[in-house]
């Protein structure tokens, strides 16, 4: 606390704390406005109201920057391993060779499903969406394991219940997908790495194992690292909004499921794909849909551009925009679909009009571009997101258990009618 602020109401003025951050942003605290003034803030879209102090993720919309622990995610994606990240994510530090391994090895433990866990899959019709199954199975899940029920927010228990999570995420995923196109499942195999497990769990068929080459496997590590957290956003707010009730953690993750699941939150990337094949259907000149996009009175937009925090260059799309275009060379791969994006990328950025406006490409468009490279089915590119956020997730939640927060509970301003009396039936 290093000052005060003073606000004016009806001839009275209040006081209330100024606290700055280890970043130098500053907050004024009013958790005690309505208590002393009678007064509530007004902030659709809460774009302008912190709701935590939290140590896990930091995010400079106006300089690009995004750290995670204190770590550049440049740092991190040139270096690091998904499961290292979300290590660091969950506990603070980058863990040593010790413990790496420790939890590694937790993470291979916990890959396989309980065998009548598996059964559930069969009762979804296929046209099920991955992501309904995804949270629907993140709720089961507890009911094979009460234990996790109450977990405690440090010790062995909460380690093994984020181990739990983090890894059978996964084989969730990747049986929902295998049940979908009618294929037998494939289960676990501990002597693959995270993402080559996973993918071995999507791809793999009785007559020919899925191998995974360096180069995809590092690809989908780096998707998962890109979105290991960040921040306040939809759905990590939803996660704390359900586990400030004292939700377990499996109900709390499977809410930020669903709230990332909105076409404007992590079916973004998904959305990309379906304007490229848009475009590529149409037959139309990219010029078309730039001019369509500028129109303020045209509802179609250019997805995949610009962000809701970042007014400079989103970090994770500069490091997606290199990486993108590496892994299509090094596959040699021939589509289309990923040909007009790379148009639609170069017409932007040379563009006065989405220059000036920062409606530069953002993680989702690269994100989009890099799955269907990696060759992940469209209706599993949200699913790949939350796979990734999972982490943030989790250290969001216990965080706020260890901050021992309050239930969180908006206000509102009521705009309705005032008090009006019963009529009866015969006299409406």
């Amino acid at each position: 606390m290093s000052d005060k602020a003073t606000l004016n109401v009806e001839g009275k003025s209040y006081e209330f704390d100024v606290f700055t951050g280890s970043e130098n942003e500053k907050c004024i605290d009013t958790q005690n406005l309505r208590a002393e003034t009678g007064y509530i803030t007004m902030d659709p879209g809460f774009g302008n109201t912190g709701s935590c102090y939290s140590s896990i993720t930091y995010v400079d919309g106006a300089k690009g920057i995004l750290r995670y622990r204190g770590y550049p995610i440049e740092e991190l994606a040139e270096k690091a391993i998904f499961i290292e990240t979300a290590y660091l994510v969950l506990y603070g530090e980058l863990p040593n060779k010790e413990q790496l391994k420790s939890f590694s090895d937790r993470l291979k433990e916990h890959a396989p499903l309980h065998t009548n866990l598996e059964h559930h899959f069969s009762g979804f019709p296929k046209s099920a969406p991955p992501m309904a199954i995804l949270s629907a199975m993140l709720n089961l899940i507890s009911c094979f394991h009460p234990e996790v029920l109450e977990v405690p927010t440090t010790g062995e228990q909460f380690d093994r219940t984020a181990s739990l999570l983090l890894s059978k995420v996964r084989t969730i995923a990747a049986f929902a997908y295998r049940m979908a196109a009618g294929k037998p499942i494939n289960h676990p195999n501990p002597n693959l790495t995270y993402c080559g497990n996973f993918l071995h769990m999507m791809f793999s068929d009785p007559y020919q194992e899925y191998k995974v080459t360096p180069i995809i496997d590092k690809a989908l590590n780096l998707f998962l690292i890109l979105h290991a957290d960040h921040e306040q956003n939809c759905s990590t707010s939803t996660v704390r909004v359900v586990g400030s009730s004292r939700a377990n953690l499996f109900s709390s993750v499977a809410a930020g499921v669903c709230a990332l699941w909105g076409p404007l939150h992590g079916g973004a990337n998904a959305a990309v794909i379906t304007m490229l094949e848009d475009i590529k259907k149409s037959g139309r000149p990219l010029t078309y849909y730039l001019e369509k996009a500028k129109d303020k009175d045209d509802p179609f937009r250019l997805m995949g551009f610009g962000h809701r925090v970042y007014k400079n260059f989103d970090p994770r799309s500069l490091i997606l925009k290199k990486r993108v275009h590496d892994v299509l060379e090094a596959l040699k791969v021939q589509d289309s679909l990923l040909d007009i994006a790379l148009e639609l990328e170069d017409a932007t950025l040379s563009d006065d009009y989405f220059v000036s406006r920062n409606l530069y490409p953002n993680v989702d468009f690269y994100s989009g571009i890099l799955l269907r490279a990696i060759g992940i089915p469209l209706n599993m590119y949200t699913v790949m997101f939350a796979i990734g956020r999972m982490p943030g997730w989790i250290a969001n939640w216990k965080e706020m258990h260890d901050h021992n927060l309050r239930i969180s509970r908006p206000r509102q301003i009521y705009t309705g009618k005032t008090t009006r009396h019963f009529i009866p039936m015969a006299e409406r």
